[in-house]
């Protein structure tokens, strides 16, 4: 069974940019491209961002480019998103997801439970 599990949200506070990372099971993370969703309240599901199983290819929605930026250790099993000059529309549950299609990083299967971040106004 595959387990993601986000962690590191909460209200933004001034300082380092936050980066929640999602915690993967193995050996599925190693061997799986991920992407990070978000879903303000309200809305549907948006796709943030993806990345391969390497590491070294990323992808991003129009809206976060230059500001998000996605990583993984694979050593340790953990995916993260660092997130740069927030807004409020940034508020949103932020899930990890696994890839199932790397042509298609929005094509995903396994979601974790999320993880809350809210940019006060």
């Amino acid at each position: 069974e595959v387990q993601l599990v986000e962690s590191g949200g909460g209200m933004v506070q001034p300082g380092p940019p936050p980066t929640p990372p999602c915690a993967a099971s193995r050996p599925t993370f190693t061997t799986s491209d991920m992407s990070w969703v978000r879903q303000a309240p309200g809305k549907g599901p948006e796709w943030v961002s993806a990345i391969n199983t390497g590491g070294y290819t990323t992808y991003y929605a129009d809206s976060m480019k230059g500001r998000f930026t996605i990583a993984r250790d694979n050593a340790k099993n953990t995916l993260y998103l660092q997130m740069n000059s927030l807004k409020p529309e940034d508020t949103a549950l932020y899930y990890c997801a696994r890839v199932i299609d790397p042509g298609l990083p929005s094509d995903m299967d396994y979601w974790g439970k999320g993880t809350l971040v809210t940019v006060s106004a």
